[in-house]
């Protein structure tokens, strides 16, 4: 296993090494727990070329979808068609939605109050179905001719994609501005269509994430092509790999703790030992017979192409800070993780800024891999998100 390290990640990694087995051991971390490392980074689709960006809504957007039984807001696609409205209809009943270009399609949307719903996609990416939880403005109705802004947050490994609304108050916060939030799954993908061997095919996480849910959410829920990404841990290297992978896709990416730096010395291996639930080189490849594929995935190696997206990335130093308990010991994983983490953030940021990225950075010094820590940053960089957005206070 050493050599096979040593072919891996390089001579003089073994230092950035050794913390692995110990953060392998110490990982699993229950969903209901308020922190822990959420899963590092994943990988994206096969080949080294990225992904042509997603169509605009002018290019894809299907007529209005009628609205149901409840003003401004679409009906279950199980509940019966309302009479006397236009649009597809299913056998027994209930609305057709208009599918993504591959046919991936709406199954289900379950409306948890006013504002916030869970909508099951049959995805042809991924060969499963997959839900995304939704929150849209208080002007927003199912009827109107308008789009609104989106921001697309990412989840870490090992959770879901409920995090964002069980850990933080975003649905709070984003009620206080005439925008959208999407909140994808993203299981523990890695936010990547996986090498497998280099012949591709499911999972296809990255299509997922790019193609099928923002053609959903754009032609049936009045998604706008002004969106914006922001992740935590594994969603934060999904947020910044796919903002760098789609240049224009976003107006703004935000990363918290996200390994953005996959080439880094140590972090191959870091990577590899993460994923290891499952077979890893399923995902990237073999990080040194197929660097090129990691490279292609890689939001250090992909940076140039973030110019003239606004880019925003923190991390803590891996030291117990304000939001971290009293008596967790030193080799907690929240505390190591944080320590490669932040690493690997700043030899991003320095790319980064070589090539002219406006990049904006929060090194917040003592504080672990944990959602306290995200959740302050989430605040923190909110309104800066909103104006890249162009999003009105509601």
């Amino acid at each position: 296993m050493r050599e096979q390290l040593d072919r891996w990640v390089g001579v003089g990694s073994i230092i950035a090494v050794a913390v692995v087995p110990t953060v392998l051991v110490l990982m699993p971390w229950k969903k209901d727990q308020p922190a822990g490392t959420q899963g590092m980074p994943g990988p994206t689709p096969a080949g080294n070329t990225p992904a042509a960006p997603i169509p605009s809504p002018s290019e894809t957007a299907s007529p209005p979808v009628p609205a149901g039984r409840n003003s401004g807001v679409l009906p279950d696609i199980n509940s019966p068609r309302p009479r006397g409205q236009g649009g597809g209809s299913r056998p027994g009943g209930g609305v057709m939605y208009a599918t993504a270009d591959d046919g991936a399609r709406i199954t289900r949307v379950k409306w948890i109050g006013k504002r916030t719903a869970d909508i099951s996609v049959a995805s042809p990416a991924l060969g499963s179905t997959q839900k995304v939880r939704l929150l849209v403005p208080k002007s927003w109705k199912a009827t109107a001719t308008r789009s609104w802004p989106i921001v697309y947050t990412f989840h870490g490994g090992d959770d879901s994609y409920v995090s964002w609304t069980r850990s933080t108050d975003i649905s709070k916060v984003a009620s206080g501005y005439d925008v959208m939030v999407a909140m994808p799954e993203g299981s523990n993908g890695s936010y990547t269509d996986w090498y497998n061997g280099g012949k591709g095919g499911p999972p296809k996480w990255e299509t997922f994430h790019t193609r099928e849910v923002p053609q959903l959410l754009e032609r049936n829920f009045r998604a706008g092509a002004t969106r914006a990404a922001m992740g935590i841990s594994s969603g934060a290297q999904g947020a910044m790999t796919y903002a760098a992978r789609h240049p224009g896709m976003y107006k703004y990416a935000a990363a918290y703790s996200g390994v953005l730096s996959m080439l880094s010395p140590g972090i191959p291996a870091l990577l590899l030992f993460i994923n290891s639930k499952q077979d890893p080189l399923r995902i990237w490849g073999d990080p040194v017979r197929d660097r090129a594929n990691w490279a292609a995935h890689d939001p250090t190696s992909l940076a140039a192409n973030l110019r003239g997206t606004g880019v925003y990335v923190s991390s803590g130093n891996g030291r117990p800070g304000p939001y971290d308990p009293s008596n967790a010991a030193p080799w907690d994983i929240r505390y190591l993780s944080e320590t490669q983490v932040e690493r690997a953030s700043r030899d991003f940021a320095d790319r980064a800024r070589s090539h002219g990225v406006s990049i904006t950075t929060d090194f917040y010094g003592d504080g672990s891999h944990s959602w306290g820590y995200w959740k302050r940053e989430m605040h923190q960089t909110w309104p800066t998100i909103m104006r890249a957005l162009g999003a009105r206070k509601s």
